[in-house]
C-alpha cells in the first residue's frame, strides 16, 4: 500500500522566503530542502553579517542583513522562516505581523518560552490574517507518516497502547541555561506532538521528571517519564532519558529512540535515526496485521535529519494556497499546553486532567 510518507508541495515553487537565523537548523536541514523543492530563499538575517552572509553563500542567497527588522522591511518577501531560540521568537513574529507584505510564518517549536507565549503569537498572527505552521518535524519523519497512514486507513483497529523509548543525549544549546528548563519543551515535546498525531488529544496526563546528572546549570526536567490516558481506554507511555547512562564519562554508549503502537488488529514498532546524526540514518518500520498475517518492513532512503525538513515549509505554502494547515498555530496550543500539563503533573505529583485544562484555556 501507498504509506504516504512525503508531503504535499505547492503548485506555486516561488513564494519568496526570507530566513531568520543562519544556524543549524537553517544551514542543515531547511536550505538543503528547500533549494531541492526548488522553493525560493530569497533573503538571511542573523545576529552577524558574517554568519548570514556564510550561509547566503553556500545557497545563492541574493539578500543579507545583519538585522531581523530590515528583512522584514523587504517587500518582496512573501513568507518567514523563523528559526530563532524560543524566547526570541515572540518579539520576531510581533513585528513581522505588522508587515502587510509577509503573508504566513513558519515558526519553531516550542512556540515561545512558555504557553502564555506561544498563545500570543497565534493571537498576534490571528488579528492580523497571517497564516501560521509551528515547525513541529517529528511529524513528517517518515517511519511516523507511515504510522500514521496505517492508523488511518484503519489497519491497526482500535489502538491500545503506544510506546517511545528514548536513550540519547541531544546537544543541548547555550540559551537554555537563561530559561531554566531542558528536554520536556525541547525534547519531549517532539514525542506529545506526535502522541496527539497518532493517538489524538488525552484525557489525562502523569509526568514525573528529574535532573539529568550531566546537565549543570539549574533545571527539574532532565529525566522525564510521562504517561498519557485516553478516553478509549488506550495508553501512550514516553520515556525520555537524557542521560543515557555514563557514555559522554567513558563507558560504551547505548543511545536509541524505539517506538511501538498496538492495536486490536495491528501491530507497529521501529526506530528513529536521529540519534546517529551526522550520519544520514532513515527511520525504521516493521508492521503486522491481522491482514497480512507477516511482517512487513518497508524502506527509504529519506531520513528525519535532514529531510522532513521539507514537510513543515511545504505544508505553510500549501495552506497559502488553500489546504488546512494540521501543524497550525492554533492546533499547536494543545501541544504546548500538554508540555505544560505535563511540568504541572510533576511539579504536584499527581494527574492533570488534560481535557479540562483545555476547557479552562478555550482551546
Amino acid at each position: 500500500m501507498d504509506l504516504n510518507i512525503y508531503p504535499n508541495l505547492p503548485e506555486r515553487r516561488d513564494w519568496r522566503i526570507g530566513c531568520i537565523g543562519a544556524g543549524f537548523i537553517m544551514m542543515d536541514c531547511h536550505l538543503p530542502n528547500y533549494t531541492k523543492a526548488g522553493y525560493i530563499p530569497h533573503a538571511i538575517s542573523s545576529r552577524t553579517l558574517k554568519s548570514a552572509q556564510a550561509v547566503a553563500d553556500k545557497f545563492n542567497i541574493p539578500h543579507v542583513y545583519d538585522s531581523n527588522t530590515t528583512l522584514m522591511d523587504n517587500k518582496e518577501v512573501e513568507v518567514l522562516d523563523v528559526a530563532v531560540p524560543p524566547q526570541d521568537q515572540l518579539a520576531v513574529i510581533r513585528e513581522a505581523v505588522k508587515r502587510d507584505h509577509i503573508k504566513g510564518i513558519l515558526a519553531q517549536k516550542p512556540l515561545g518560552a512558555d504557553f502564555a507565549e506561544a498563545q500570543e503569537v497565534v493571537r498576534l498572527c490571528k488579528g492580523a490574517g497571517k497564516t501560521l505552521v509551528v515547525n513541529q518535524n517529528m511529524r513528517y519523519d517518515h517511519s511516523m507518516r507511515a504510522l500514521k497512514t496505517l492508523i488511518s486507513e484503519d489497519k491497526m483497529g482500535d489502538l491500545t497502547l503506544g510506546t517511545i523509548d528514548m536513550r540519547a543525549i541531544p546537544h543541548w544549546a547555550p540559551w537554555q541555561e537563561a530559561l531554566g528548563w531542558l528536554t520536556l519543551r525541547i525534547m519531549s515535546i517532539h514525542h506529545l506532538d506526535i502522541s496527539r498525531f497518532l493517538f489524538g488529544d488525552p484525557v489525562k496526563v502523569y509526568c514525573s521528571t528529574t535532573r539529568d546528572p550531566r546537565t549543570k546549570f539549574a533545571h527539574t526536567d532532565g529525566i522525564c517519564l510521562t504517561t498519557l490516558e485516553y478516553e478509549n481506554g488506550a495508553r501512550f507511555q514516553i520515556n525520555d532519558d537524557v542521560w543515557a547512562g555514563p557514555a559522554k564519562e567513558g563507558a560504551a554508549e547505548d543511545c536509541f529512540v524505539r517506538w511501538r503502537v498496538e492495536g486490536t488488529e495491528g501491530l507497529a514498532k521501529g526506530e528513529i535515526g536521529w540519534p546517529k546524526w551526522p550520519e544520514v540514518t532513515p527511520s525504521t518500520l516493521t508492521y503486522s496485521t491481522i491482514e497480512s498475517k507477516e511482517w512487513i518492513k518497508p524502506e527509504w532512503q529519506e531520513a528525519w535529519f535532514p529531510d522532513a525538513f521539507l514537510g513543515p515549509m511545504s505544508e505553510l505554502l500549501c495552506a497559502l494556497e488553500g489546504e488546512t494547515a494540521q501543524m497550525s498555530g492554533q492546533n499547536n496550543l494543545r501541544t504546548m499546553l500538554l508540555v505544560e500539563a505535563c511540568y504541572m503533573s510533576a511539579e504536584q505529583g499527581q494527574v492533570i486532567n488534560f481535557k479540562e485544562l483545555c476547557k479552562e484555556y478555550g482551546i
